[in-house]
């Protein structure tokens, strides 16, 4: 039996679907990257408030602005927006239920005049974005935009054909001006520290090269509350389509698996209203910097730690990592003694309590998480999630080495694609070819991968740590087993 509204009466008696009138939904949130994530949180956030309170004027159109989006777009099409969200419990326990609150999906990469409608349209307050770290187009080392891009290139040419997030964006906001409508918020849900401040400053540093009338009004008029958020949502397998399929006869195409763990923190700051997401679960705040900064540095760095450091011991999930007492005990003392330093104060979070909750959700054996999809645009996360908590360090002559023996390990990884047992690693990261070539050259200079300014700045000039991360990825090269390496250090 196909997913769609037709069936919906049928599926009903097999799965918790929508008890709303879908008819009624209009478009309140335009929403940019509808991936897993966004469909697990956001859009499950929305469904909840709409089997709550009926807010109606809430539903979510999805846009996809790049060639890529093709898939998702014709699967949630053809299953008019449903889809099935699977929560696997760490004992076994599997809840699926059909998730409603997608009521449209548009594609911009082709013709971005409906987009810029819809996100213009009056009845639109929020426009929201997973675009993932490298979406921001900002050197990580910098922070500055990146006017270099060709798409940016192209925008400032044609501002009327818009390729990037900052294009659709700037035709839209410009559109609502000009027809007197009050701005939308633009609310970014990336595992960015600051995010909305990052989105605020890169979308007023664009539109200040091309509309500097324009630039005052968004300065004025939007706000871009910052969130954090937080739900582990492996890769939709071939397994997980088939389990629906043998065990209740429904054809979802793309369905979304997930932990029973769920959070969001939003600064309570918006232009034109908001849901009431606070009756279903959503925490606001007058600050979300100290929640974002505890998940990123524990939470995001520490699946790092495991994915890079199991990549090259050649475990193939994280939930296998934490199988391993090692890499358990490695985990730990990360976050104890380098993450844990360097936190704000956060109010309401106990963070042991924190950290062990953490250890039980890495260790779910029903999510599998692949190692592959934690290091996939290391090079977007580990700046931000890693790096920044080793600057930090050195800033106040904390613990290097857990983080230290990390970025050894993703030299390595970089450098020879395989794992400890000679297999392949798959390397998925935009900047894959440039990291390679500079891990290339650790033999002959061990400070070649350090030298990326663009990732570490100007770390290789740290003598406290230039020194230790080479005697690090010397030994790493003369011993590739990573256990070891680890072992050593606990």
């Amino acid at each position: 039996m196909l997913l769609n509204q037709k069936n919906l009466g049928q599926i009903a008696s097999l799965l918790p679907c929508p008890d709303y009138d879908r008819k009624k939904l209009k478009v309140g949130i335009v929403h940019i990257g509808v991936g897993g994530f966004h469909r697990a949180h956001q859009a499950f956030y929305t469904h909840l408030l709409q089997e709550k309170i009926g807010a109606s004027e809430w539903g979510i159109c999805g846009v996809g602005l790049r060639s890529g989006d093709q898939k998702i777009h014709d699967v949630l099409k053809a299953q008019d927006g449903l889809y099935t969200l699977i929560v696997k419990h760490p004992d076994g326990t599997v809840e699926s239920q059909i998730i409603g609150s997608i009521v449209d999906f548009l594609l911009g990469h082709n013709d971005p005049d409906p987009v810029i409608n819809i996100m213009a349209a009056p009845s639109t307050k929020i426009v929201s974005l997973t675009i993932t770290e490298g979406g921001y187009n900002f050197n990580p080392s910098t922070g500055e935009f990146d006017f270099r891009n060709p798409d940016i290139q192209h925008e400032l040419s044609h501002p009327d054909s818009p390729k990037t997030v900052y294009g659709f964006l700037t035709a839209a906001l410009k559109k609502r001006r000009d027809a007197g409508l009050p701005a939308f918020t633009i609310m970014s849900c990336d595992n960015i520290q600051h995010n909305g401040d990052i989105t605020r400053d890169m979308l007023l540093t664009f539109i200040k090269k091309l509309d500097s009338e324009l630039a005052e009004w968004v300065e004025a008029q939007v706000q871009f509350p910052n969130t954090m958020v937080d739900r582990i949502t492996p890769v939709t397998t071939q397994a997980d389509i088939a389990y629906l399929n043998d065990t209740y006869g429904i054809k979802d195409d793309w369905p979304v698996t997930c932990e029973p763990f769920i959070q969001w923190v939003v600064e309570d700051k918006f232009s034109e209203g908001r849901p009431e997401f606070q009756k279903v679960g959503v925490q606001f705040v007058p600050d979300v910097k100290p929640y974002e900064k505890m998940k990123l540095r524990l939470l995001n760095a520490g699946h790092s730690v495991l994915g890079i450091l199991g990549a090259i011991h050649g475990h193939m999930t994280i939930n296998a990592c934490m199988e391993d007492e090692i890499f358990v005990t490695y985990l730990r003392a990360f976050m104890d003694k380098e993450a844990s330093p360097i936190l704000d104060e956060v109010k309401g979070i106990d963070l042991n309590s924190y950290k062990n909750s953490l250890e039980k959700r890495f260790a779910n054996p029903n999510i599998k998480d692949s190692v592959s999809r934690i290091c996939s645009e290391s090079s977007a996360k580990l700046p931000k999630f890693l790096i920044a908590t080793l600057q930090e360090n050195l800033a106040r002559q904390g613990s290097i080495q857990f983080s230290t023996l990390v970025i050894a390990a993703w030299c390595y990884y970089s450098d020879k694609n395989v794992d400890s047992h000679g297999e392949p690693i798959e390397i998925i990261d935009v900047m894959s070819a440039e990291l390679h070539k500079a891990a290339k050259q650790t033999e002959i200079d061990p400070l070649a991968f350090i030298k990326q300014k663009s990732l570490f700045g100007d770390l290789a000039k740290n003598e406290r740590f230039a020194n230790l991360y080479v005697d690090t990825v010397q030994k790493i090269y003369k011993d590739v087993d990573i256990r070891r390496q680890m072992k050593a250090m606990i």
